[in-house]
């Protein structure tokens, strides 16, 4: 199985995200964590997960006669490769990029149903901003949002500490013709 198709399913994804944070689960937490999804699901999910490398087994112990597994994620290995990714069609590309959104709109509503007290105190938040970026600024400006961002992906739990999201969506803009039109010229019979 492709890793998109692996990554990608609805379910599966969720799972990853639950583990995203340097994470470490059973089956049994990540199912109370999913509860909307059935545990056989999930059971069977994490083995797909597990046999594709994507999830690791990081302890084992012995509860009531059965092996309960802790697994972490693979960081690496729940990535949508890059040659897969410059393989995709605009097509694949659109159904990435939708399941991409699904999630992120599945993981709003889930925060909105805990009925939080000040979604901007908690710092949930969304924008939309321009910017006029040459290629050259553009790569500075995630060499230097990874920079920013890399320090704080390591904070682990505790100190007061709650885990939060965060998604990134870099769209260039349609082209804009210009004054005049797709040319950019002055239609000389308006003058």
């Amino acid at each position: 199985m492709a890793s998109a198709d692996l990554l990608l399913h609805p379910v599966r994804l969720r799972i990853v995200k639950a583990f995203l944070g340097d994470r470490a689960l059973t089956t049994r937490q990540l199912a109370a964590e999913l509860p909307d999804v059935p545990a056989a699901s999930v059971y069977r999910h994490v083995g797909r997960l597990a046999e594709a490398g994507v999830l690791h087994v990081a302890a084992e112990r012995r509860v009531r006669g059965i092996t309960e597994r802790t697994y972490m994620l693979r960081l690496l290995a729940a990535q949508i490769q890059p040659g897969e990714v410059a393989a995709m069609s605009q097509e694949e590309h659109g159904s990435a990029f939708l399941a991409y959104v699904a999630g992120l709109l599945g993981d709003f509503d889930r925060y909105l149903a805990t009925e939080p007290e000040s979604p901007a105190r908690d710092g949930a938040g969304y924008r939309v901003a321009a910017m006029w970026l040459t290629d050259a600024e553009l790569a500075d400006y995630r060499r230097d949002l990874a920079a920013i961002t890399a320090p704080r992906l390591a904070n682990g739990p505790g100190d007061g500490r709650r885990r939060r999201m965060l998604y990134t969506v870099m769209l260039p803009a349609p082209e804009d013709p210009g004054p005049g039109g797709a040319s950019g010229t002055r239609d000389e019979e308006s003058q």
